[in-house]
């Protein structure tokens, strides 16, 4: 890990990039959701059921869309994220809206120095926890901030998923954290032909080592679901099952695309 000591950095530099291309990319839709659209997916809205007048943190908020969607459910919010451009897009469009949410801007792993609170949901989604090394360190986070009581609403991309080359053409990566995944890769998963290019240190985690991090931190899972769709046409050679479902060209319908999970503490 010595070597890759440095990935928060790097991780950091590449979301910075990103920032003014997903702001104004058709894939975030800031036009519409500026009017109105909720940036959540019926997957993470059935979990999130009854969070009027609840507490929400939201870990790993990249520019805080869904963080205001969740607000927008009558929820208090607070988003967590690394990427300090993001982090002040995210307090802009806040502003723009009215928002009383907060944001904070902070590798996770290091959010005990930046916040002293307990909240009634904890909630993360999509491409999140493989940019994280340790994930008990992360499931003791996620722990640290949950009320006694309180609920972990997690949905994320199957590990799957993350194992093939981005063409689909054959498996490439380990489905166990076996050794950081080191990428250079040019525009995003936003906007294919944006001029942007970009470093990642990221790690592939298994359902097993997700569920028992959660476990051993003390937390309760009560649902735990696979999808054999993607909510969001991130992914290269996508194409769409069904309105908002996209499947792998030639594979639609055999892979696990997405889980998710709800644990209580």
């Amino acid at each position: 890990m010595d070597k890759f000591e440095n990935y928060i950095s790097i991780n950091r530099d590449s979301w910075n990039k990103k920032v003014d291309t997903h702001i104004t990319s058709d894939f975030y839709n800031v036009e519409g959701f500026m009017k109105g659209a909720s940036s959540l997916n019926a997957i993470e809205l059935a979990f999130l059921k009854d969070i009027k007048g609840k507490s929400v943190l939201h870990l790993q908020c990249h520019f805080g869309q869904d963080t205001l969607s969740l607000e927008r459910l009558g929820a208090i919010v607070t988003g967590v994220d690394l990427s300090d451009v993001a982090i002040e897009a995210a307090r802009e469009l806040a502003e723009e809206l009215g928002s009383k949410a907060k944001f904070i801007c902070c590798d996770i792993y290091d959010l005990p120095n930046h916040l002293n609170q307990e909240f009634d949901y904890v909630f993360t989604s999509y491409g999140t926890i493989g940019w994280l090394p340790d994930l008990d360190k992360w499931a003791a986070i996620v722990s640290r901030y949950l009320k006694t009581g309180g609920t972990f609403v997690f949905a994320e991309f199957h590990p799957v998923i993350w194992m093939y080359d981005d063409q689909f053409e054959g498996i490439i990566y380990s489905y166990f954290k076996e050794h950081p995944i080191v990428e250079l890769e040019t525009g995003s998963y936003a906007d294919r032909a944006a001029a942007v290019t970009t470093s990642s240190i990221t790690w592939n985690h298994g359902l097993g080592e997700v569920i028992q991090a959660l476990i051993d931190n003390g937390l309760t899972i009560e649902v735990f679901r696979e999808y054999n769709y993607s909510p969001y046409n991130c992914f290269y050679k996508a194409v769409e099952m069904e309105p908002n479902k996209f499947g792998i060209e030639t594979m639609e319908g055999k892979l696990p695309m997405v889980y998710a999970l709800v644990a209580t503490k």
